[in-house]
């Protein structure tokens, strides 16, 4: 029977018969989970209506609280440039050895709501806005370097599968595992999730990483891949299964606010990976996909600077409820990349703002750029409180000196080639990178890993825990028979299904 608190809905049933998904106008979906992108490595399509459509309900479908990333804590402080890097990126913030950028950084559970518990076993979210003189520039990373999803198609799905039920308004962790029994590229997220890494004793004791796959262009217009690292200082502080059960509700919020009151520093060493353009062609995994590492060995990570948190904000509602990270926030010298999962992120964080804070958002002090004042043909909506451009002209082009656009700060040029298409990562390569990470666990962490997913498994539906044991066997024979012993599950029930 299944858990009282893992409730499925009335109608799980195993029928094979299901409807053609459709736009909300009727219009049959050809694929919900692959967007439409140029040729397979992308980027996105701006004329992916279906892929669109589907995140701008999915990013109103809470008022008012964030879809994801509700409960969290910030502070401010600032990044110091440490080491000269200005041969891979003209980015006037990362300029000059000393220099020093304000910044205001979020931390943050994913799936839980605005009350829940800071050590619930989730991501953590680690969002740095970084107020430069060229425009505020957001990393919206985790402190995983992976994510679970790698097609920005199937996030709605997945925060779906973390959130309650929609008839017993439970966590449904059947959900949970249905879908990533049906999503393999998660397997790599998952070995992190459930190592004790998924419940950080402090917001102060954990990495941040952007996650994502980003570009770097300098002053010759050359560009490199980067992927971002932030190390913490004080050291890496997990909780256990148990520990975290019993821990304060509150206790990694009020550890940053008391650590900062007192006058202490929250610091992070921060750190480059750096991949040559022409690599990205052949590297033995897709750099542009976020359940994927860069490996240390094949690209070591590169000193940039340091991140000190050193002030709690006045008023947590003014300062931190209303900031808003947009991973679009780019500024000259750092662009996206590729990565699908990224480009997907670059319409939705803006978009959901707006439907939170409303289409003023970036007006709120907290989110002002330091470095000028706005100026562009932007009026009226909600809550303007600026003096929405006065008696000047409101739009472009014109004749009477207004505003206008600067040629010299343009993105560089990407070569596009192949065929629109929706097209999937190869699958081939899913589970290795879980392998390797499960091998470099220690006994006790191996122990603590598996019997944190056996005790998550124990109550779903057995289908689904052979068919997710399946995808641990492929990462390492071990890893997949330590959970299948304590649920009971035997290795040719596990080979018969996979095969």
């Amino acid at each position: 029977m299944p858990d009282k608190n893992n409730s499925k809905p009335a109608h799980s049933n195993k029928s094979k018969l299901h409807q053609t998904i459709s736009t909300n106008a009727g219009a049959p979906i050809p694929s919900n989970e692959h967007v439409l992108t140029a040729g397979e490595r992308g980027p996105v399509l701006l004329q992916d209506y279906f892929f669109l459509e589907k995140m701008a309900h999915f990013d109103r479908e809470r008022i008012p609280e964030r879809v994801v990333h509700a409960k969290g804590a910030g502070a401010y402080g600032y990044f110091e440039v440490t080491h000269d890097i200005t041969k891979y990126t003209k980015a006037d913030f990362l300029s000059k050895i000393g220099l020093k950028t304000d910044v205001l950084v979020r931390f943050s559970t994913v799936g839980g709501e605005k009350g829940s518990s800071d050590f619930e076993r989730d991501p953590r979210g680690f969002a740095i806005k970084f107020y430069t003189l060229e425009g505020n520039y957001d990393l919206v990373g985790n402190n995983l370097p992976v994510f679970f999803i790698r097609d920005p198609f199937k996030f709605p799905d997945m925060v779906h599968t973390h959130k309650r039920n929609p008839q017993s308004n439970l966590k449904d962790k059947n959900a949970f595992w249905d879908f990533n029994s049906l999503s393999p590229e998660t397997t790599h997220m998952l070995t992190m999730l459930f190592s004790d890494r998924g419940t950080p004793k402090s917001y102060r004791n954990m990495h941040g990483f952007g996650v994502h796959t980003f570009k770097f262009v300098n002053k010759k217009n050359e560009s490199y891949f980067i992927k971002w690292h932030f190390k913490s200082e004080a050291g890496i502080e997990n909780y256990t299964e148990k520990e975290a059960a019993l821990a304060d509700v509150d206790g990694a919020t009020r550890d940053l606010f008391e650590h900062l009151k007192k006058g202490g520093k929250a610091c992070w060493k921060a750190f480059v990976q750096i991949m040559p353009e022409k690599d990205a062609l052949t590297y033995k995994f897709n750099p542009f996909d976020p359940t994927k590492v860069w490996l240390y060995s094949d690209y070591p990570l590169l000193p940039v600077g340091k991140l000190v948190l050193d002030r709690n904000p006045e008023n947590f509602f003014q300062e931190i409820e209303q900031a808003a990270f947009c991973p679009a926030n780019f500024v000259p010298g750092i662009e996206a990349s590729p990565d699908k999962l990224l480009q997907g992120r670059l319409f939705s964080y803006t978009d959901t703002q707006r439907h939170r804070l409303g289409t003023n958002f970036a007006l709120i002090p907290v989110n002002c750029p330091y470095a000028k004042k706005i100026t562009n043909y932007q009026r009226d909506g909600a809550m303007r409180m600026d003096g929405n451009g006065g008696s000047s002209i409101n739009y472009s082009p014109n004749s009477y000196g207004g505003p206008r656009s600067n040629p010299l700060k343009s993105e560089q040029n990407i070569l596009l080639s192949g065929n629109s298409c929706r097209s999937e990562y190869p699958k081939k390569d899913d589970f290795a990178q879980a392998g390797l990470l499960y091998k470099l666990f220690s006994e006790v962490e191996k122990n603590s890993l598996t019997t944190n997913i056996a005790g998550h498994m124990k109550y779903i539906d057995k289908e689904i825990k052979v068919r997710q044991l399946g995808y641990f066997y492929q990462a390492d024979k071990d890893y997949a028979m330590r959970i299948a012993k304590i649920l009971g599950i035997s290795e040719k029930e596990i080979k018969a299904y996979m095969s």
